[in-house]
């Protein structure tokens, strides 16, 4: 697998600890060719100079914590010594809420999770009903999927990056990625009508076809958009600001990576290559061209360094589904789960029938179980559903990426300054509905 390319290599002196055996921030700057390097590392505090240790409040209204986050510091000075992530705060109760709703009227809980992300997670519930359904997607259903995909994966990066920069201190790169995500959100209401939360899927199918002149407009926002992610890239990758707030910090090894279970980009960073469209294909992702980045350090520089290649993988990705894109219909022809057309339903007995029981009751899976994973943007996303040959999932469970992302954060933080907390929560990408769910 390709590693991403780090073209600054500023990192910790392996002698920057202090007399408790934690690492001590290098301090950067910048020689007379204009490179960014590190100064000697401090020497440890004098014991006498030690003072009680804080406690701070990082939310649950704040800013840089990305939602209603709140992190309780102790502070050593300016160093963390111990972070206790609170969660809670924005219970919405999708899952016990989903058991009540026929699998159809379950989708548009799912926009509103990971809400950076509709499209996508529209797209791993439809594939779990299916698996539980027994069915089989059109052709045509499925390189659409696709689409909507890697667009969801754009949009949610651009949303990562961009607020990333607010939080380190870059604002003009924002600007530039934000017009770029406007351009997606363009693109999804020409096709469903809906900008943030789309409702995009249906058991069996989509809730519509792509009108006239998408595929045009989609071929030339996929032209256009490697130029602002280069420009913006070249703002930032060199920037002495930039690689000073996010070199060596938050760092996560492989091993470590695994052992918290993270997964995405946070996973890939650290050089483990993962990828659940390579390892478990769906929606036949194992025919597509595209690599899999990872980082070689797992610090916050080479997670921005993984998803903007990521950015230019989805580009290759959508370079491909546009060409393949085929002809025909893109329902299931199967009108015991995809409602039948209006004409026929007010002129024909049986298909009328099916209108009613669809509308009325919803479509019932056979007895059992399904469990289907994808790669969100964040990670590996899952849904688990359980039925009991009644219309709704007598059990739906969610596996969200930065819920079990998050819990890797104290472990991160500790031995870091405080000002490293809004830098490191900001690299790991967390949406609290999908964590609060």
């Amino acid at each position: 697998m390709p590693t991403t390319k780090r073209t600054v290599d500023v990192q910790l002196s392996t002698s920057g600890l202090d007399a408790q055996g934690r690492p001590v921030r290098v301090p950067l700057v910048t020689d007379q060719q204009g490179n960014v390097v590190p100064m000697a590392a401090p020497e440890a505090i004098e014991p006498d100079l030690a003072g009680e240790h804080m406690l701070i409040n990082i939310g649950p209204q704040h800013p840089a914590t990305h939602g209603v986050l709140r992190l309780v510091l102790e502070l050593d000075g300016e160093t963390v010594v111990r972070c206790v992530p609170h969660i809670g705060y924005l219970h919405c109760g999708f899952e016990k809420i989903g058991e009540y709703r026929t699998y159809n009227q379950v989708i548009p809980w799912t926009d509103r999770e990971d809400y950076l992300n509709s499209p996508g997670n529209n797209v791993a519930f439809a594939l779990g009903a299916e698996r539980l359904f027994g069915l089989e997607i059109t052709e045509r259903c499925k390189v659409l999927r696709v689409i909507a995909l890697e667009l969801s994966r754009i949009m949610s990066h651009l949303v990562w990056w961009g607020t990333t920069c607010i939080d380190i201190g870059a604002f003009t790169p924002f600007l530039w990625l934000f017009e770029e995500r406007e351009r997606i959100y363009e693109l999804l209401e020409m096709w469903i009508g809906a900008r943030l939360t789309t409702s995009l899927t249906r058991v069996g199918g989509m809730a519509a076809d792509i009108p006239d002149g998408f595929m045009d407009k989609l071929t030339g926002f996929v032209k256009s958009l490697p130029k602002t992610i280069d420009e913006a890239e070249r703002m930032l990758s060199k920037n002495g600001v930039w690689v000073g707030r996010t070199i060596g910090i938050g760092a996560m090894s492989g091993e470590e990576a695994l052992n918290y279970g993270l997964s995405g980009p946070m996973l890939r960073a650290s050089g483990v290559a993962y990828d659940v469209r390579r390892d478990f294909p769906y929606l036949d992702y194992e025919t597509y061209d595209f690599d899999v980045p990872v980082g070689t350090s797992g610090d916050v520089y080479d997670r921005y360094l993984v998803r903007v290649e990521e950015i230019r993988q989805s580009v290759r990705i959508l370079e491909q589904a546009i060409r393949r894109l085929p002809d025909g219909p893109v329902n299931v022809d199967d009108h015991r789960v995809i409602l039948p057309p209006k004409q026929k339903a007010t002129s024909d007995m049986e298909s009328m029938i099916h209108h009613f029981k669809q509308v009325m009751e919803g479509p019932r899976p056979p007895i059992g179980e399904a469990y289907v994973a994808v790669e969100s943007p964040k990670g590996e996303k899952g849904y688990y559903m359980v039925s009991d040959g009644t219309p709704k999932p007598v059990r739906w469970r969610i596996r969200p990426p930065s819920f079990v992302n998050l819990s890797a954060i104290p472990k991160m933080v500790e031995g870091h300054l405080l000002s490293d907390v809004i830098a490191i929560n900001a690299s790991i990408d967390i949406v609290m509905g999908e964590i609060d769910r």
